[in-house]
């Protein structure tokens, strides 16, 4: 599968970069793009749903299955793969909304307020999707 393959089939999509891409993800009622998607230099597709959706589930919303995710078998079986992480500029555009959550209630907070339970459940999983791009970036939370 090349990137292509899976732009095609998704709305809201921006490049953010050579073989990078931010879109509305497919399985999940999406009005923000949490959708990162990132082709290698050996065609291999990387995509991670900010919102923490499984990749079996976005493959499945845009009619692909695992095995239309597997490049062209390459020639040269010696070539090292590419084991870069998703860049960070990537991973900050996808979990920017996440962080204006947290940056809130730290104000809230700050001013001796007290989060109702819907707004700190809410921070709780800005937390979780902060934590995983941190991790996607290849950085340690």
């Amino acid at each position: 599968m090349t990137a292509l393959t899976l732009l095609d089939r998704l709305s809201g999509v921006k490049r953010t970069g050579p073989g990078r891409w931010l879109a509305r993800c497919p399985a999940h009622d999406d009005c923000r793009a949490s959708l990162s998607v990132r082709e290698l230099d050996d065609r291999r597709v990387l995509f991670h749903c900010f919102a923490g959706c499984d990749a079996e589930a976005i493959l499945a919303a845009v009619g692909l299955g695992w095995q239309d995710t597997l490049p062209p078998r390459a020639v040269d079986h010696h070539r090292p793969r590419e084991r870069t992480p998703f860049p960070a500029v990537d991973v900050l555009r996808a979990i920017e909304h996440e962080s204006l959550i947290v940056c809130m209630a730290a104000a809230m907070l700050r001013e001796g307020q007290t989060l109702p339970e819907p707004d700190r459940q809410r921070v709780s999983v800005a937390h979780a999707r902060i934590l995983a791009g941190v991790q996607l970036a290849g950085m340690r939370p």
